[in-house]
């Protein structure tokens, strides 16, 4: 078993964060013990931070007692493992729009107290002003505009020199191009906003016609 961070681990192409809420499944994950510390599966197909790091993210820059902002946090499949990942002393603000599935969030907001629901629109960040200053923002929103979303998220809340994730869902941006053309497009918007990029990852075959970009605020 090899330790990526305090709290990721690697068994061959397996992945696992160390639960928070022991002998608590989120949605249907394998629990395993290690070391005496219980284990969740990270499955990659379900989540894109996890595709990520298995097709070798650079750095990992969510750690122990990170502030994170996810917008699009959707049921919160992802959100346990950052979740996981932060521990008792950092925070999750989980921002998801459809009410049905924020219900499927709120339920799980109730077992992991370090995870913060908001139902908002991440097109209006004024509409949340009151979160606090963030270590790293998160975006994996379905939206033509999910870049400029994503740069007006991290322009409010995001500090400085902190990390932004972005997944780009080129099939949300532009279906009469190529995946490779709209990740070059949008990263050269990243760029023209004074991002720092740091790495680039593919996140084929977990996802399909998905990128993930990680960025530095400078």
């Amino acid at each position: 078993m090899k330790e990526l961070s305090p709290k990721i681990f690697l068994d061959g192409k397996m992945m696992y964060t160390t639960n928070l809420t022991p002998g608590i499944r989120v949605y249907g994950e394998k629990l395993i013990s290690h070391d005496s510390i219980e284990l969740r599966e990270w499955d990659p197909t379900r989540s894109k931070l996890a595709a990520a790091i298995l097709n070798g993210l650079k750095d990992i820059p969510i750690t122990e007692k990170s502030k994170v902002l996810y917008l699009g946090a959707s049921t919160g499949t992802t959100v346990s493992h950052v979740s996981d990942i932060v521990g008792e002393s950092g925070v999750v603000y989980a921002l998801e729009f459809a009410e049905r599935v924020f219900r499927n969030l709120l339920d799980l907001c109730k077992k992991r107290r370090n995870i913060i629901p908001l139902l908002a629109d991440t097109r209006k960040p004024e509409d949340y002003y009151w979160v606090e200053e963030c270590d790293v923002v998160f975006c994996d929103v379905a939206d033509p505009q999910e870049v400029d979303i994503f740069m007006r998220n991290c322009n409010e809340f995001l500090k400085k020199g902190g990390y932004g994730l972005l997944s780009i869902k080129s099939r949300s941006i532009d279906v009469t191009k190529s995946p490779k053309e709209i990740y070059k497009r949008e990263v050269e918007k990243l760029k023209s906003k004074h991002f720092d990029i740091i790495d680039f990852v593919d996140l084929e075959p977990h996802e399909k016609d998905h990128a993930l970009v990680l960025v530095r605020k400078p």
